[in-house]
């Protein structure tokens, strides 16, 4: 990822934050339009790779727009491409001015936005960039600092001590999860006592696919692993569920993302050794932020590019700061609303909860 720092985004995220708070729940499409902003479509990618979409982006979304007072839609692919083309045709037809995407892979979020932009719909590309594309905008985190972020954490786990490890990428058609992989290769492969005994791409984040993979590249080492990258939280559990098989959950340090329920339990029952938090609300906030600029004919604040190397063209960005987590640090993320103790603090792990200082 190529970063050139033009415009400070402090404006940006000061507002983000301002007008984004996580919620509950609830219908599609908001219904006051306050401002004068058109109608603005985002269209969240599946309910499989990840529970972030639907239980932290939407309700952070939902929030952030009904701050400004704008009329907005977000709807669900599903998965599928074909399904998110016809969304987004949908959503033009309707009147949207401005059309977020989250894309499945590059060729159709493209094909997709150059449609759009054929009928005077600016577009945004929301947490992947779209190799290829025409996005006016990119709005996301740091996703090479995503990467390497993990790989520090993994390593921190692992000490210096020789280390034979595996790597279990997302989707081979999310550019998110290559620079994720380059990130933490790029710390990883430094430490001469590590050794990569096998790495594989998980084909959608799907983490059903995701237990079969790992247990193939398990087992074909023979159980000889001592770390694994796995790049989110979906593919961590994956991960867990063969090391419990094995009878070495907790004995094997575990990476992820996303600061999922799942992932923050397992990170307080010392079977993940960490994960990363992005905050949806400010991810939310600073797409709220950028959508109502161009719905109301504006140019957004950015705070750097990103390289789009197939479009060979540099989309101006606001890319955020993600954290890191830690068993000592997964109580910053239910301060932040990014979980519940509700929720997290269920059953077994309420103890752990109690250890951690979490109520």
């Amino acid at each position: 990822m190529k970063h050139t720092n033009k415009l400070v985004l402090a404006g940006v995220l000061c507002s983000a934050l301002a007008i984004s708070a996580c919620g509950s729940d609830s219908e599609d499409t908001g219904t006051d339009a306050g401002s004068d902003a058109g109608k603005i479509g985002v269209i969240l990618p599946d309910t499989k790779s990840s529970v972030r979409w639907e239980n932290a982006d939407r309700p952070a979304l939902e929030d952030a727009f009904d701050a400004a007072g704008v009329d907005y839609d977000i709807q669900n692919a599903e998965g599928d491409a074909d399904r998110m083309a016809q969304i987004a045709d949908s959503m033009i037809a309707d009147g949207v001015t401005v059309l977020a995407i989250v894309n499945l892979d590059s060729e159709s979020g493209a094909a997709l936005q150059e449609k759009a932009a054929s009928q005077g719909v600016a577009t945004i590309d929301y947490d992947r960039l779209t190799l290829g594309g025409a996005a006016d905008y990119y709005v996301s985190f740091d996703n090479n600092r995503v990467g390497a972020l993990q790989g520090e954490g993994l390593a921190e786990c692992l000490g210096e001590e020789e280390a034979n490890l595996i790597y279990l990428n997302g989707s081979p058609t999310d550019n998110n999860a290559t620079l994720f992989s380059a990130g933490a290769h790029s710390v990883l492969d430094e430490v001469s006592s590590y050794t990569t005994v096998g790495e594989q791409a998980v084909p959608d984040w799907d983490p059903d696919q995701a237990v079969t993979i790992f247990e193939q590249l398990y087992t074909k080492v023979d159980g000889d692993v001592d770390g694994v990258y796995a790049a989110n939280d979906g593919l961590a559990g994956a991960v867990i569920s063969i090391l419990e098989k094995n009878g070495r959950a907790g004995q094997v340090p575990v990476t992820g993302q996303d600061a999922t329920v799942e992932g923050l339990q397992n990170i307080l029952a010392g079977t993940q050794c960490m994960t990363i938090y992005k905050s949806a609300k400010e991810e939310a906030g600073a797409l709220a932020d950028v959508a109502i600029a161009l719905a109301t004919g504006e140019e957004a604040e950015t705070n750097g590019t990103t390289e789009d190397s197939e479009g060979g063209r540099d989309v101006p960005s606001i890319l955020l700061d993600p954290q890191p987590i830690t068993a000592d640090s997964v109580k910053s993320v239910i301060d932040d609303g990014g979980a519940s103790a509700s929720d997290v603090c269920t059953g077994s792990f309420a103890k752990f909860c109690d250890k951690a200082g979490i109520s």
